[in-house]
């Protein structure tokens, strides 16, 4: 059986050709990893049908549920093709983007996007290449686009643009991601990220699409979704900080205080928030991070994030194994300094006004009060484990859930441990069950007191109104097992007699 985790901070890996096969991808959960993303944007659906099936047989294997996010490409802006392949722009000229599907030079270039041609207005920056090349709009008519280059440049072939000063009129799912959408939910997905997010209407149009088939996370890469955070937020089961886009179309030093907030806002909701984007960027090519990247990663976990992402780190890189396990060193060490309970609650998460917000606020305060090892809780949709874990109890949180599904989409939760098992129909059948997964699961031992949290009736999604308060004797695991075992011998008797008598 797969043991907790000692840090509540979760760790998302993504997975490509450095970590596709069974083999890594074990290590990789051995190593740290809590839940596994594909970038739908590489690769084909054949590809990743293979790596859903490996983390499933895994699943299996180590009886833990495992957590498993699609992460849709969402539109790419990109310029058109050049003579020779590239061109170089010089800083204070003139360049033209226009429709014309002539290859570009110096002077020009196609961009193969009719849409920006009515959205873009003089004075708006255009960015080329993650913002290695900066232009301004001067004139702007349905045919072309002229600039001024205020940062010159190279551009070759097919290069990325972003124009951060418009909200682009353009869906945020393409027809790929569509059809991505579609693959993605018959491999039962746990999580779909959705890119290009600008309005509350972009997560409302996949909501319609994805219904409960799987979880859904925005992620926050535009500065138009800033704008509107707090709808969207509102509106998705979860939310990225993809600092990578955010730092193109921003001016870098906006980055850490965008990421600040995004995290409070998504906390206020009871709404899991992912840090993304280099975090351990050098371990690409090095088995040892920066101290600025260590330090950038720790930032995360005492802002209150409830996991961190690896990207090319652990999907590409030469150290994708050291790069998860670097990631546990750290949010293990930053949990354990004695400033880090205060730092995470340095948020404010006001309760709403319902009965199972003000018991998860009063659980923690109960497990504080009586010194309590740990918490577990009874959840069918998840909703109750996503309250308390708003809360940031200083125990680890036991989920216990009759949903495999709720299960899964659990693994990107703070402090959460999720164990899929039968439901309960009684209130002494909760208490015994509760009792005897925290002494298997080792998140607690006999002595200690646990609370529980529950709803009754039970298997009732939303019913949260119970709180109770259980020291764990130690010998109940084996009193339980020993049980198990007298039925069986005294099923295998009475059997064994029916046959004699029916011989006689």
């Amino acid at each position: 059986m797969f043991a907790p985790r000692s840090r509540k901070v979760k760790i998302l890996a993504t997975l490509g050709p450095a970590s596709t096969e069974p083999e890594m991808i074990r290590k990789l959960l051995l190593a740290g990893a809590d839940a596994f993303r594909i970038n739908m944007s590489h690769g084909n659906h054949a590809q990743k049908a293979e790596i859903v099936a490996t983390i499933r047989a895994l699943e299996k294997d180590l009886k833990r549920p495992t957590t498993i996010l699609f992460d849709l490409q969402g539109p790419k802006l990109r310029v058109g093709r050049f003579k020779g392949k590239s061109a170089m722009l010089e800083t204070g000229g003139r360049f033209t983007l226009d429709r014309k599907q002539a290859a570009g030079n110096s002077e020009r270039a196609e961009l193969p996007h009719p849409e920006l041609f009515s959205a873009i207005r003089p004075g708006d920056r255009i960015l080329i290449d993650d913002g290695k090349v900066r232009l301004k709009a001067i004139e702007v008519d349905e045919e072309a686009i002229v600039t001024e280059v205020q940062v010159g440049g190279k551009v070759s072939d097919n290069k990325g643009v972003n124009v951060p000063d418009v909200l682009v009129p353009i869906p945020s799912l393409t027809e790929k991601d569509r059809a991505d959408l579609i693959f993605a939910l018959e491999q039962k997905a746990d999580w779909i990220a959705l890119s290009f997010v600008q309005r509350p209407e972009d997560v409302a149009e996949a909501r319609a699409l994805i219904g409960e088939r799987a979880a859904l996370l925005a992620k926050i890469e535009k500065p138009a979704a800033i704008d509107r955070l707090n709808d969207i937020v509102a509106l998705a089961d979860a939310v990225m900080v993809a600092r990578g886009d955010l730092g193109v179309e921003l001016p870098p030093e906006q980055v850490p205080p965008l990421q600040n907030r995004i995290i409070a806002v998504a906390r206020q909701f009871g709404k899991p928030v992912v840090v993304a984007t280099q975090m351990l960027e050098s371990m690409i090519t090095s088995p040892t991070p920066t101290r600025a990247e260590v330090s950038d990663v720790a930032t995360a976990i005492y802002d209150g994030a409830d996991a961190v992402m690896l990207s090319a780190e652990s999907a590409a890189g030469q150290y994708p194994c050291e790069a998860v396990t670097m990631m546990d060193r750290i949010a293990s060490s930053a949990e354990r300094d004695p400033i880090y309970p205060a730092r995470i609650h340095f948020t404010e998460t006001r309760l709403e006004p319902t009965t199972a917000d003000a018991l998860a606020g009063s659980a923690r305060q109960i497990a504080s009060t009586v010194s309590a090892t740990a918490m577990v809780c009874y959840t069918s949709s998840g909703s109750t484990a996503r309250r308390i874990a708003r809360e940031r109890p200083a125990v680890p949180l036991l989920a216990m859930t009759a949903s495999l599904t709720t299960a899964r989409r659990l693994g990107i939760l703070w402090g959460v441990h999720a164990v899929h098992t039968r439901d309960v129909g009684s209130f002494e059948e909760m208490v015994a069950k509760a009792k005897r997964m925290a002494l298997r699961h080792r998140i607690a031992q006999g002595g200690d007191r646990v609370v529980l949290m529950a709803g009754v009736p039970f298997g009732t999604t939303g019913s949260t109104n119970v709180i109770h308060v259980v020291r764990l004797v130690g010998d109940e695991l084996d009193r339980h097992t020993a049980g198990k075992d007298a039925v069986s011998k005294e099923s295998a008797g009475k059997e064994a007699a029916s046959k004699d008598s029916a011989r006689k």
